[in-house]
């Protein structure tokens, strides 16, 4: 059911993320420090992480969970995968799976089920997370980190905002469909877990800056045109309409600058659940 994504994750998407691997870690470290401190991983538990991409998450839970546990890093792109295995190389407490985490049979059960922005593209989330709880253990625990609504992100609207006159024709996927804001309704993510047999259900909002770029102004524009959701709109656009892009985002970032770089606000929603 999830054909689309896994065609945009091993499409262009995947293969600019993989490029823009460092950036985005440090783009996205504050949210990815949160749930981790939410979830409590603990040492020997086997953990799954959700679509896993280029494996930053996966490392950190491989580090909690020690040499007596073991992490499984799940994601429908291999370009990404085949970069977390190298950043994972001599780690034997942490291997990769290329697969749809929603329908993946899993030889084991998991203490932990935990994602980094890799649960919103679910064409079925009920289905996703049953198939999900089925995989861990009575008892077990789900943490995840998702996108609150695109207004209240400006590191992503301010961007998009600036280059949608370029791509009248082309859409960004809204909350009532796969992609980065599906969760943007606590209240939709409450019944979605609550269908799919998940009790013990907290929803916190959790507010950090997504930093652009860490000093040239021309790296923060580069993220917000290849790694943002801007990259989206502007992945069948020309070369002179990706320049023109370039350029309306320059111009919208580079007031912004400050002493350390580019840096905007973003929201999410911490959730964290129990089988």
């Amino acid at each position: 059911m999830n054909d689309e994504q896994i065609a945009y994750w091993n499409g262009l998407a995947g293969q600019r993320w993989t490029e823009q691997q460092d950036v985005l870690d440090r783009a996205l470290a504050a949210y990815g420090r949160a749930i981790l401190e939410r979830a409590v991983v603990r040492p020997g538990e086997h953990v799954l992480d959700i679509g896993s991409g280029c494996g930053a998450t996966s490392l950190a839970l491989s580090d909690a969970v020690g040499l007596t546990g073991n992490v499984l890093g799940v994601d429908i792109s291999a370009r990404m995968l085949a970069r977390a295995r190298e950043r994972a190389e001599g780690r034997p407490n942490l291997i990769f799976l290329e697969g749809d985490a929603s329908s993946l049979e899993f030889s084991r059960k998991f203490e932990l089920l935990f994602s980094r922005f890799g649960v919103m593209f679910f064409e079925d989330p009920v289905a996703a997370f049953g198939h999900l709880r089925n995989a861990a253990v009575r008892g077990g625990r789900l943490a995840f980190v998702c996108w609150r609504a695109y207004e209240d992100n400006p590191w992503a609207s301010l961007p998009v905002d600036a280059v949608r006159h370029l791509v009248p024709d082309v859409t960004l996927p809204t909350g009532d469909s796969p992609g980065p804001y599906a969760f943007a309704d606590s209240a939709k993510v409450q019944r979605i877990l609550s269908s799919a047999g998940f009790g013990d259900i907290a929803i916190d909002r959790f507010d950090a800056d997504v930093v652009l770029g860490e000093g040239e102004l021309d790296d923060a524009v580069e993220f917000a045109v290849r790694g943002g959701p801007a990259a989206r709109l502007l992945a069948a656009a020309s070369p002179d309409v990706q320049a023109r892009a370039r350029d309306a985002v320059r111009r919208v970032l580079e007031p912004l600058r400050t002493a350390t770089g580019f840096a905007l606000p973003g929201s999410g929603w911490l959730v964290t659940a129990r089988t």
